[in-house]
């Protein structure tokens, strides 16, 4: 059979990576060879130059089926594998290291499960700093910096801009070049924004409380001054956007350059599974930056400083920087090791070798392109590797679906906790940490399945998108519970009268006989449940005159409410601070399907990216998944909150009034929020079955004969690499 030419030496055989065997001294006339010799039942006798064969050599199955060298009798005791080097085929060192210091013991992390280690750790910095303690803190950098909505908006909106603006670079030169440093020096640059971000809080004067007279109880209320001079720390807000900016751009090869170097490290069928556990991480790392974020918002800001206000008070801050100060100092440290990884690992050129291409045939044949060693090494191919990409549909439509599903992952974890606050009147941290308890399992334990799914049934990548649409599918049916809800608690002047009797028209009237001569202001918002088990908009609306503290719990308990109708109690009317329990009967149900819907929608994620991977050439794999993460990011990520916070708004009964101004919404009215979710749900999921559907219809294989490794089809000749496989060393494969 005659064997096809391939000079590239990552997607050569069997023998494209040089190997140094323990063979006879070559000649004086060969002293000067670098590469080693392949031979067939003959002995040592065929030499190879750049991984290009000779004419006579032998097919790369019958090379790889027989010993790579014949030893001689003299050399027989010496076992086959202490004769193995691996070097690259530019003659590359594979030891890890950092220049020239490569100590033996560092050896020992020089493998697949080595970097999946430093690469998980890295992903859980990056979700417990930008999706954790980001989310956590806000409030409280509101509060100490003057900043309003809209500004902090921007800090959180400054890491999705400089990922866009940076993916494109880094996933086409990086793609090309030395992915371990690229990714070292993005975890290093990740770990000055979270520094950066901290900075503020040593550059700026201590926090004082604006403490003043108690307000809330009827009479009580003092006056809100609503011209006042915008404060000089809301400037602060630009040193934020830059902290959030490096986040974006140490962040943006983790994802793409990161997920690239695994696959091309491990097996095939293994891949998923690595990348599984890589984004698992990734996932479990938001969870802990809401508990150890939470945790350090019960610290006070100015730490060591007496203050007798309690965390629950509106003027509390906490300590929010501490977390930025140790996952910046931990981003530095974890970079070291990643920056000393080689190219490639030592022996993962036989995972090429085995590699079969899968890549999704064009018509006109130029998916052949990518195939060529010196494409992608220049600027000027940029044009003609996106032009590549765009041609093929499958990818294209693979992006699209992962935007629609990044939608709804970017809404749901962005106003999940607010839809559980709402339905099951919980407070804003309990709601959180109800989230966090779904999330984990659900998002963390899909994750994971999806990638083991890939690996046990050994899918190919056709089998991978009809698993995706399984699984897109069953999400989509599940997310129908939203049809039911939970009833509204009762609330006097915003759901009901204060006699109990509906509002006409929808009208709110937060004034009644009982409190028209406290003097309640709208803007002070402090919710209470009377012993009627109604809530009330604050202890002054509810006409409560005095507070004491409970000495069992500590809590203020609220007396005389003249609102309270203390006709239907044995004792005076009386409130407490919160809002009243929820003892809804659907709980159970709504939160057993939503586990279902975010476990399906996390479960198709690994096989989604893995068959993205898969309908690409090797060589744009790292430009096809930074191209991806812009589609995701600009169609999906960015725009995904927006259009649900838009829909969620809709159903708003109590908008906060900031003088005269509209600010967020208090109370929601619960049938509206679970229908406009559902409606937002359903659109999403069924533009995600869609184009799970075409990409699937669109995907054309390669012909079953197609030669091994990445080049998409022989020209001369093909071989079967199930059929016959490298005989090299045993090596540990996961």
């Amino acid at each position: 059979m005659a064997m096809p030419q391939n000079s590239t030496r990552e997607n050569g055989f069997c023998f494209t990576q040089p190997l140094d065997f323990p063979c006879p001294s070559p000649r004086p006339s060969e002293a000067g060879r670098t590469l080693g010799a392949v031979g067939g039942r003959d002995g040592c006798s065929t030499a190879l130059s750049n991984g290009i064969a000779s004419p006579g050599a032998p097919s790369p199955s019958n090379s790889c089926a027989e010993p790579l060298c014949t030893p001689t009798p003299a050399e027989e005791e010496t076992p086959f594998e202490e004769g193995i080097k691996y070097v690259s085929a530019e003659g590359e060192e594979l030891a890890c290291g950092w220049g020239g210091f490569t100590p033996g013991c560092l050896q020992l992390c020089n493998t697949s499960k080595g970097v999946l280690f430093f690469l998980c750790v890295a992903s859980f910095l990056q979700g417990m700093t930008v999706n954790g303690f980001i989310n956590t803190v806000i409030t409280s950098i509101e509060r100490r910096f003057d900043l309003r909505s809209y500004q902090s908006g921007l800090i959180a909106s400054s890491y999705d801009i400089a990922a866009c603006v940076c993916l494109t670079f880094v996933s086409y030169f990086g793609g090309n070049g030395h992915k371990p440093r690229w990714l070292g020096w993005g975890v290093l640059v990740m770990g000055l924004g979270s520094l950066l971000f901290a900075l503020p809080h040593f550059t700026t004067g201590q926090y004082e409380a604006r403490s003043a007279a108690e307000v809330g109880v009827c009479g009580g209320n003092q006056s809100l001054p609503c011209s006042q001079a915008a404060s000089s720390l809301s400037g602060y807000r630009f040193v934020f956007m830059l902290g959030q900016f490096l986040h974006g751009m140490g962040a943006t090869p983790l994802y793409t350059l990161g997920v690239t170097y695994l696959d091309e490290n491990v097996k095939t069928n293994y891949s998923p599974v690595y990348i599984a556990v890589f984004y698992t991480a990734a996932i479990l790392g938001p969870a802990a930056g809401y508990l150890v974020g939470g945790m350090f918002l019960n610290i006070y800001t100015e730490i060591g400083r007496e203050i007798d206000i309690a965390p629950e008070n509106t003027l509390w801050v906490g300590a929010w920087w501490i977390g930025f100060l140790g996952a910046g100092a931990a981003s530095l440290l974890i970079s070291i090791p990643i920056l000393g990884y080689p190219q490639r690992l030592p022996g993962s050129q036989r995972y090429i070798v085995m590699r079969v291409s899968e890549t999704h045939q064009l018509k006109d044949g130029s998916h052949k392109k990518a195939a060529d060693p010196d494409f992608g090494k220049t600027v000027k191919d940029l044009p003609r590797s996106v032009l590549l990409l765009l041609k093929n549909p499958t990818f294209i439509f693979l992006c699209l679906a992962g935007a629609t599903e990044a939608t709804l992952i970017a809404g749901m974890s962005t106003f999940g906790p607010k839809f559980l606050e709402s339905q099951f009147s919980l407070s804003a941290s309990e709601a959180a940490t109800f989230f966090g308890y779904l999330v984990v399992p659900a998002g963390g334990g899909g994750t994971f399945l999806g990638g083991f799914l890939v690996n046990k049934f050994k899918l190919r990548c056709s089998g991978i998108i009809k698993l995706c649409l399984l699984c897109t599918v069953s999400s989509l049916l599940a997310i129908f519970i939203f049809f039911i809800h939970c009833p509204n608690m009762p609330m006097a002047g915003v759901t009901q009268m204060y006699n109990g009797s509906a509002l006409p028209g929808g009208h709110l009237n937060l004034t009644a006989a009982c409190n028209a001569q406290c003097g309640c202001l709208q803007e002070t918002y402090s919710p209470v449940c009377g012993t009627d088990g109604i809530m009330y908009y604050s202890p002054c609306h509810a006409g409560c005159k005095t507070v004491s503290e409970n000495v069992r719990n500590g809590k203020k308990v609220y007396h005389e409410c003249s609102c309270i109708d203390k006709a239907l109690l044995s004792g005076p009317g009386n409130a407490e601070p919160g809002k009243c329990t929820s003892s809804c009967a659907k709980r159970p149900l709504l939160l057993c399907f939503m586990f279902v819907v975010i476990l399906f929608t996390f479960l198709s994620s690994i096989p989604a990216l893995t068959a993205t991977l898969r309908c690409v050439s090797d060589r744009q794999r790292s430009f096809a998944l930074g191209i991806q993460w812009i589609v995701v990011r600009t169609l999906g990520g960015i725009p995904g909150p927006i259009a649900f916070g838009s829909m969620i708004d809709k159903s708003c009964l109590l908008w906060q009034d900031q003088c005269g101004e509209q600010g967020s919404c208090y109370v929601y009215e619960n049938s509206a929020m679970s229908r406009y979710t559902l409606v937002a749900g359903l659109v999403y999921k069924v533009l995600g079955t869609t184009f799970f559907i075409v990409a699937c219809l669109l995907y054309k294989p390669p012909p079953p004969e197609s030669a091994p490794g990445s080049s998409d089809a022989s020209e001369n000749g093909t071989s079967d690499l199930q059929e016959h496989k490298p005989s090299l060393p045993a090596e540990e494969d996961i």
